[in-house]
């Protein structure tokens, strides 16, 4: 039996971040969604059962992963994160953010420069805590049980086999379709969540059982829709983890940090 944990984590603390957790039987079985949500809290209540916290967004790397026994019944082998980590604190750009934007930057994958500040302490806090329980940060090879950097961007795009970036974030609807009103532009980044879940689906079973179908109809608010993004990014974050355990994910870095990417997809 197996599990990983993705997180896409906020690199404040006035945001939430999304968690997602998946697990697979026995070797050759698929691997199954067994939950996904927006926040720490809601994740540590689909566990537990306990009050959700709105505004509590620190991450708690002990809980975070007694909630993924609670819910699978065993520890996750692997942790990823799409956030910048590294074994020294970080103070600007990494050799890593260098490597994968100078292979995925003309495909518009480059990353954002990383600062002392943002995620500053929160990444530290996040490297530690998951080392000291066990899953040190890995930056040239998989051990399990481990921790893992992750980006969804290029992730998406060797999942979608596309020539660039998928326009899926909420706040640039405007900037992806500026010709067309707020209606067309929800209408279009609803489709486009339609088409990443498809793809999400075919290798991990039951994401879209427990992703909603957004229509215009549904009066959805931007924080809800916000909210249904950062899910989303977790499970692709999950992915990440699930393709980097099975060896078909390359890190690139140094030895101090290092952002793992899947090999370009081939459909099962």
């Amino acid at each position: 039996m197996r599990a990983v944990l993705g997180i896409d984590a906020a690199w404040t603390l006035t945001q939430a971040s999304g968690v997602a957790l998946a697990s697979q039987t026995n070797a050759g079985a698929p691997w199954r969604l067994v939950a996904v949500a927006p926040s720490y809290q809601d994740f540590y209540a689909l566990a537990d059962g306990s009050e959700a916290f709105p505004n509590d967004n620190s991450p708690d790397p002990i809980r975070l992963l007694e909630s993924s026994r609670q819910l699978c019944g065993f520890l996750p082998d692997l942790v990823a994160i799409d956030m910048p980590l590294a074994r020294h604190p970080i103070s600007g750009r990494r050799t890593s953010d260098n490597a994968v934007s100078g292979t995925y930057g003309a495909r518009r994958c480059g990353t954002h420069s990383p600062s002392s500040i943002r995620p500053g302490r929160i990444s530290d806090e996040l490297t530690k805590g998951f080392a000291e329980a066990g899953f040190p940060l890995q930056t040239d090879s998989v051990g399990t049980p481990g921790l893992i950097e992750v980006y969804p961007h290029p992730a998406l795009v060797e999942l979608a086999n596309a020539p660039e970036r998928l326009c899926y974030k909420v706040s640039k609807t405007r900037r992806y379709w500026p010709t067309l009103d707020a209606i067309k532009r929800r209408e279009r980044l609803f489709e486009v969540w339609a088409y990443i879940l498809e793809l999400l689906d075919k290798q991990i079973a039951g994401v879209r059982e427990k992703m909603p179908s957004l229509s215009l109809a549904s009066g959805t608010r931007v924080a809800d829709l916000k909210k249904v993004e950062d899910k989303l990014d977790a499970i692709v974050c999950a992915w990440v983890a699930i393709r980097a355990l099975e060896g078909h994910a390359t890190p690139f870095g140094d030895r101090d940090s290092a952002i793992w990417i899947p090999h370009a997809h081939t459909s099962r």
